[in-house]
């Protein structure tokens, strides 16, 4: 199982995922360009010390990662999905893709996965925050 970040562009959340990898036992993927250096002090001061317990991978653009990603199925969560979480039966070595903070994937991302997955919430509300759905992704993903 591992956890994939599209071009991220709050360095917290990138920290928070850390923490989750680290917890977790999932490796993470970061695919560039980010809007922050990945040294930022916003990103290490959410993460905390887990870096060392977590496993991060830097990509420069999507055709990097695409060259060197592990073998398994790319779920791509999105507000945009077809399957609900609550419906979608994970395999241990999916990896689970969110798309940037501000515009979600672009549609060469969404064409490129092999499932797409909702988290359901409430009508009226627009998204969760991008680590709040990892979190939620990877627990399920790890639980089934």
């Amino acid at each position: 199982m591992r956890l994939a970040l599209f071009q991220p562009a709050i360095p917290q959340n990138v920290g928070a995922c850390i923490r989750l990898s680290a917890c977790f036992g999932v490796e993470l993927d970061v695919i560039g360009p980010t809007a922050f250096a990945l040294d930022d002090r916003a990103m290490k001061r959410a993460a905390l010390d887990y870096g060392p317990l977590g496993h991060m991978t830097a990509h420069d653009g999507w055709d990097a990662y695409l060259a060197s990603r592990a073998p398994g199925r790319l779920v791509l969560f999105t507000t945009k999905g077809a399957t609900p979480l609550q419906h979608f039966a994970f395999r241990p070595d999916d990896v689970l893709l969110f798309g940037s903070e501000p515009t979600g994937a672009p549609d060469f991302v969404h064409a490129a996965a092999d499932a797409r997955v909702v988290i359901p919430i409430r009508a009226g509300a627009r998204s969760l925050n991008l680590a709040v759905s990892a979190g939620i992704a990877v627990w399920a993903a790890t639980s089934t």
